[in-house]
């Protein structure tokens, strides 16, 4: 691609030298250049597009939205990103790829989806998408002021200013184009379960689970409403994942054997049929949108409860470690070790995934939803 790149950029630079009107055939070709699909490893139904990938959320789809805050949730230091391009930790909470850039590679959109913020973005990725989502998120707006995250009220804010960008590089009739058209990712709520509801008792004292739960899929409706609002057509809305049966809950709150934590997944699951249930809904009443609940719940469960039939050895314990608690900064170079085989696991830290593990899921999630995405 930067040989593709170069040889265009010199042949631009020889035909066209300067003025305004020029500039604009310039950039037009450019973007021409930069939202042609790679080679896809699955197959797209005829006649689809797919320039962009738009990603909101919490940890599990950041890719370096915390690097520069003062936050407990950034892990912008190895043994992160052990195993991305290069062994270089970008603050993805993972060894490796996170499930956005993995379903980026799938549809052959890009290799990856960098971090809205990230200094070292690059003009042209705005055209295929980037991650607004930031680790400590929840749809709660206390989760994430515990956390020191960015709030989704926030990442809208900067959806606001990339749609500017957009128009500015592209024009008004390009931009919409490929916000119609782009896969808008939304994954958050574990936040909300996990470092909220059940870690503060003052949010036991306000709600119980099922209104608690219910406010979490209230608040999910009207962002998947707000980004329809601002022209989004194909909305992916991820449930909870079965957090009572990651490594650190269940060292936390599942006793002396680290069994699962059923009150946390109890509350998962009560989320998850709220919000399919607030997302069937919308979906009826929003005109030619594609508004899909994605079940990420037994996907991941599966991984857990049947390792070995997925290639899996350790479940119940993080890479990083002893396995037992260790996340973000207790996860570091100089008082955890790191597991030998990453792939071993499905767990990479105590609290997130491997990318062998998202790779999994995301085929899954693939073989399942796809046909219904378009």
């Amino acid at each position: 691609m930067d040989r593709r790149r170069s040889i265009h950029h010199h042949i631009i630079s020889y035909l066209f030298p300067s003025s305004s009107s020029i500039l604009c055939l310039c950039i037009s070709f450019l973007v021409l250049l930069f939202t042609t699909n790679t080679n896809a490893l699955v197959k797209l139904p005829e006649n689809t597009t797919v320039p962009a990938i738009i990603v909101f959320g919490d940890s599990i789809v950041d890719a370096g939205n915390n690097d520069d805050l003062i936050t407990e949730a950034r892990c912008d230091y190895p043994p992160y990103g052990i195993d991305f391009d290069g062994g270089v930790p970008t603050g993805r909470f993972s060894n490796g790829k996170v499930p956005t850039d993995i379903l980026a590679e799938e549809l052959g959109i890009k290799p990856t989806i960098p971090a809205y913020r990230d200094p070292n973005l690059r003009q042209e990725d705005l055209l295929t998408g980037v991650t607004f989502a930031s680790g400590g998120a929840g749809y709660v707006p206390l989760t994430t002021q515990i956390a020191g995250g960015i709030p989704l009220s926030q990442q809208l804010k900067f959806f606001e200013e990339y749609i500017e960008k957009l128009n500015g590089m592209v024009g008004q009739e390009r931009t919409t184009f490929i916000i119609t058209n782009s896969l808008f990712v939304i994954i958050c709520g574990s936040n909300d379960i996990a470092n909220n509801f059940f870690s503060l008792p003052t949010a036991q004292l306000q709600y119980n689970v099922a209104s608690f739960t219910a406010l979490m899929a209230d608040n999910a409706r009207s962002f998947a409403r707000t980004l329809y609002q601002y022209g989004a057509r194909r909305i992916l809305m991820f449930g909870a994942p079965p957090i009572g049966c990651v490594p650190s809950q269940r060292t936390v709150a599942g006793g002396p054997t680290r069994d699962c934590v059923v009150r946390f997944n109890d509350a998962c699951k009560l989320f998850n049929a709220k919000l399919s249930a607030n997302i069937d809904g919308l979906s009826r009443t929003l005109q030619d949108t594609t508004l899909i609940y994605i079940d990420i719940y037994d996907p991941l469960l599966d991984l857990i409860l049947y390792p070995q039939q997925y290639g899996f050895k350790v479940s119940n314990l993080g890479c990083c470690g002893t396995g037992f608690i260790e996340v973000t900064a207790l996860c570091n170079n100089y008082t955890a070790a790191v597991c030998p085989v990453r792939s071993d696991y499905v767990f990479w830290d105590s609290f997130h995934p491997t990318e062998t593990a998202y790779r999994n899921i995301v085929a899954k999630l693939l073989q399942r939803y796809l046909n219904r995405f378009f």
